[in-house]
Parts: structure tokens; sequence; C-alpha cells
């Protein structure tokens, strides 16, 4: 009889698990938890972030990281915001159609996916590293949005329709986790079926080797923080159809949320590991965890501790992972070097 390896097999499907975990935890001291329209509405909430995070991956995958997420989709959805307001096509060249929120939506993601690229000349060119790059322009990012809003709302200039985007549902299903569901199996796709995807991972596992095998790392490095901005559009472009007004503070702390999403799904911080799977089920785990502590009407204040103490729980993790490994690999070599003594 085959002897099952639980070790593997929590190591393959643990998040999962503790998914499950969690939700029990929940549905047994707040039974309406469970309830659909309750889960369909956490969906919903973790659709925009989640989309964000697809993005992250790219960039811990390569050993980088970009904390710049929150205020990048701020600036899309203010871009998008100030275009809609302004209203600069009359309708009357339009046939009585107002395409501004198309217009409005392309340049706020063409801006943010700027910003990506930004990012990525900045670590490439000058060598500054990711998160040093990324943390600056995170308080640049913030203070341009403010500095085009005066720090007010917009509220003026929005189509009924364009509501759809981010309030809009398809049968049950809101269209804000259709679009994540798309972006997620897309990422996946890449990551693990095509050549693209391999040396991604293989610059995260070590970019001298990546390097002497002929892969661009330049352009590895420029295209995750690309495809980091490009996201981070999409979502502050839904996220202004959800709230229906150009928020100056939008977004703001959705960098602790993606990180811990993803490192609490597998993505190592070293890079070179993780799966866009396990970052689905991180996702669901941060939403269902804060819409649980919510019902269960536990001030904000325990919640800002416990978001604090995941993240460091699943950094740890992970860095005593890699140590672990490291010690292992240095064992093997002395080993092999032993042997051919």
């Amino acid at each position: 009889m085959k002897k099952i390896n639980f070790g593997y097999l929590f190591k393959k499907y643990g998040i999962a698990l503790v998914f499950v975990l969690i939700c029990a935890i929940f549905t047994a001291f707040r039974p309406n938890f469970i309830n659909p329209n309750n889960l369909i509405e956490i969906l919903r909430q973790v659709s925009f972030y989640g989309i964000v995070a697809v993005g992250m991956t790219f960039c811990l995958l390569t050993g980088g990281i970009d904390l710049s997420v929150g205020s990048n989709v701020g600036l899309a959805l203010i871009v998008c915001a100030v275009f809609m307001a302004a209203k600069p096509i009359s309708p009357d060249l339009t046939g009585g159609t107002n395409i501004n929120p198309i217009i409005g939506a392309v340049l706020g993601i063409l801006v943010s996916t700027g910003v990506g690229f930004f990012n990525g000349a900045l670590i490439n060119e000058i060598n500054i590293p990711p998160l040093i790059v990324t943390l600056g322009m995170l308080e640049v990012i913030r203070g341009v949005v403010y500095v085009m809003t005066g720090a007010m709302p917009i509220y003026e200039g929005f189509e009924d329709y364009f509501r759809f985007l981010g309030q809009g549902s398809i049968g049950p299903i809101p269209v804000p986790v259709i679009i994540f569901l798309v972006i997620m199996a897309v990422g996946w796709i890449v990551l693990n079926k095509t050549v693209y995807g391999r040396y991604v991972y293989c610059l995260g596992g070590n970019a001298e080797v990546a390097r002497l095998s002929g892969i661009d790392i330049k352009k590895i490095r420029y295209s995750v923080y690309v495809i980091s901005g490009f996201l981070c559009g999409i979502t502050g472009i839904i996220l202004l159809s959800r709230l229906n007004s150009g928020q100056p503070r939008a977004a703001m702390g959705y960098e602790m949320e993606v990180v811990t999403a993803c490192v609490l799904g597998g993505v190592s911080i070293a890079g070179g590991e993780g799966k866009l799977m396990g970052v689905f089920f991180g996702v669901l785990i941060m939403g269902i965890l804060f819409n649980g502590l919510i019902q269960m009407n536990l001030s904000e204040f325990y919640q800002m501790i416990i978001k604090g103490a995941v993240l460091l729980m699943a950094v740890g993790l992970d860095t005593m992972s890699n140590a672990r490994k490291r010690k292992l690999s240095e064992k093997a070599i002395s080993k092999a070097k032993a042997g051919n003594v």
C-alpha cells in the first residue's frame, strides 16, 4: 500500500485547506457568513486588489516588488475621472453619444502603464533597488493625484452606463469578479504555458544564470513592471465605476493587501517561486478574513494589527523556508565535493 505523503499534500494544497478552515470558523460564529449574497459581495470586494495581485506576482517572481500599486490605481482612476468630468468632446460630434468614458479609461490605463515603465527604467538603468523605487513612486504618484484634484473628490460627469463596469452583474456574478477571473486565468497561462513565463521564473531563481543563458533580463524586468502598471490601470477604471466618483484617497493601502495576499499564497519574496493559483486563494483568504472580522464587530484598529501580523507571519515562513532550502543545497554541494575528492 502506497504511503500518503501528508507533508507534500499540505505543501501543495495547504492554502486551500486554510481557506476552508477559516470559512468554517467564521460560519460557526456567524451563520450568515456563508450566505450566498455575502460570499458574492466578498468576491466583488477582493476582485479589485485581486487584479493588482496578478501584476504584483509577476514582479515578485523576478525578485522585485511594486509598492506603488495603490497610488498607481488611484492615478488611473483620477486621470479617467478628470477627463470624463471635463467633457472636452461635444455630444454633437459623436451623434449624441458621449465617448468620454472610453477615452478617459484608455488615458488612465496608458498613464498607469507609463508609471510601470518608468519604475522599470529606474530599476534597470540606474540600478536602484525595486523596493526603494516603488516606495518613492508611491509618494510621488499620490502627491500628483492630490495636486490634480486639489485633494477634493470629483463627482460630476459620469455617464450612467459607465457604472455597469463596477456595479453591474452578468447573471448572479458581478462584472469585476468576471474581469478578475479572466485576468487571473490569462496570467496563469502566461506563467505556466509560455516561454516568457519560464523566463520570469528563471530570472527570479538566479539572475546571473538567466543572463548567461541568453535571457534579456532587462526586458523581462521592464515587462513585469509594465504588466503591473497596466493591471493597476484596469483596476482604477473599474474602481472609479464602482465608486462613481473620483476619490483622491482611492486604493490607499492596496500595496499592503496585495503583497500579503501574494506571499500568503506562496509567492516567495525572494523570487522564482510561487503559483497564481495560490495567489487566488491568498486573495480570497484576505477577503473572508476581514469580512468575517467586520461581521464579528471587531474594531478597525484590531483589524490593522491582524493584517500586519498576517504579513509578518507569511514573510517569516517564506524566509525560514528559503533558509532551509539554502542549507540543504549547501549540504548537497559539500557532499558532492567530498565524493569527488
